[in-house]
């Protein structure tokens, strides 16, 4: 009975220790439909590993605008997340508000780092001033999704290379039945796509620090969306109401984020879904956007136990093991290399649509941020006026491009 007592008191006084060494983190992070079961495949591992760190989950941003808002309101408010997952194209705003913290002492204290799979090619993605501001968490690109069952029985056998394949092939699916061919993702977060028609001509949308709305490039992108769109007439769906749709089998072609290929082959009707690179105006595209996020410390405890719960946490989830979750449940590629090459080495054979994207990685481009303080305002812009093309509202694309640079130069740095 002694005994017993004693091994009871031994036991509380583990419990109580443990409990008095637990140290709780906050983490917020874009995406729930594509993230949530990411993180749920994590934390086992990690909880096992880190016991005594408890993770709170904030609730997700919408976009990456949305999370880019939400940190500058909580900045003013003082009420910050520990870590927080941004853009790859927002994370430099957070960075020159000094927001967004350097990653430099902690990788410092680090033995091994870059044996870790963190390399310079990675890490470029989020240094600012020769120091590294986030840990890249996933990478995409721009593919083509196809149902093949809709395709085939219009005669459709090659997937298109070209976007007057893309029309063409809308033309067939209409004339044989198909409502609604095409959702060309326009409306994808951060001007993606129009930032991926541009960089197919080997064209950045920001040079020099403006932004190059009026080049002949830009009207050329301009007129391929309004041939696209009105040609295939495609209907102006909400993003989510689009996956959606294509994910039970009623659109032919969707032409969106790699990122979104575990949603949609979680909630996939009955037909066959094969996914192929990005088309090109005329030909293979020259370059590529590349989308996905970063792991930000934002913390502003002064409790050094809580600033390294929140670097443990960050680390975790961009190392091999993190990364390579990320893989099996989305369709982003990992940034870390020992995901890819050591933890991934059989995987993406044996998911050939998730192969797509890294065939694609050579043409790899920055995804931009546009210059000063109304970087987000720019975004709006853009997005409103390509969406005017989508509703019809706008018929002159050079008309349109006039009043898209005139918009857009008020609101840059002494515009």
């Amino acid at each position: 009975m002694k005994y017993n007592v004693t091994a009871m008191a031994l036991a509380f006084s583990a419990s109580a220790a443990l409990a008095e060494d637990m140290v709780t983190i906050e983490f917020a992070y874009p995406y729930s439909h594509l993230f949530d079961v990411t993180y749920e495949a994590m934390m086992p591992a990690f909880k096992e590993a880190h016991p005594n760190i408890d993770v709170k989950f904030r609730a997700t941003y919408e976009s990456y605008e949305d999370g880019t808002n939400t940190v500058l309101r909580e900045a003013v408010a003082g009420n910050l997340p520990d870590v927080t997952m941004q853009g790859l194209n927002r994370q430099q705003p957070l960075v020159e508000k000094g927001i967004a913290q350097s990653l430099e002492p902690f990788i410092a204290a680090e033995a091994d780092f870059e044996k870790d799979g963190y390399h310079n090619a990675m890490l470029s993605l989020s240094t600012f001033n020769d120091e590294v501001h986030g840990l890249p968490f996933s990478v995409s690109l721009p593919v083509g999704y196809y149902n093949m069952d809709i395709l085939r029985a219009g005669g459709i056998q090659e997937l298109p290379k070209t976007w007057d394949d893309v029309i063409a092939a809308c033309k067939t699916m209409k004339a044989n039945g198909i409502d609604n061919p095409i959702f060309w993702g326009w409306n994808i977060t951060g001007n993606w796509f129009m930032q991926a028609l541009l960089w197919s001509q080997d064209k950045a949308i920001v040079e020099n620090g403006r932004v190059t709305l009026d080049s002949p490039e830009a009207l050329v992108a301009l007129k391929k969306m309004q041939d696209i769109f009105t040609e295939c007439e495609m209907q102006n769906l909400e993003w989510k109401a689009a996956l959606s749709s294509f994910s039970a089998g009623e659109i032919g072609m969707m032409f969106w984020s790699t990122s979104a290929l575990g949603a949609v082959e979680r909630s996939q009707g009955d037909f066959e879904l094969v996914t192929g690179p990005f088309p090109g105006l005329g030909k293979a595209p020259m370059g590529l956007p590349a989308g996905g996020n970063a792991a930000m410390l934002t913390s502003t405890s002064d409790d050094p136990k809580v600033r390294e719960a929140a670097w443990t946490w960050l680390k975790y989830i961009t190392s091999g093991d993190g990364a390579a979750e990320v893989a099996k449940t989305t369709g982003y590629m990992p940034p870390n290399k020992a995901a890819n090459e050591i933890i991934l080495a059989d995987f993406y054979e044996q998911n050939p649509n998730k192969q797509t994207a890294v065939d694609q990685l050579p043409l790899l481009r920055d995804w931009l941020a546009y210059p000063g303080d109304n970087g987000l305002a720019i975004t709006q812009v853009i997005y409103d006026s390509i969406e005017r093309i989508v509703t019809g509202d706008a018929t002159d694309m050079k008309e349109l491009q006039i009043e898209m640079v005139e918009e857009v130069n008020d609101l840059l740095p002494n515009g």
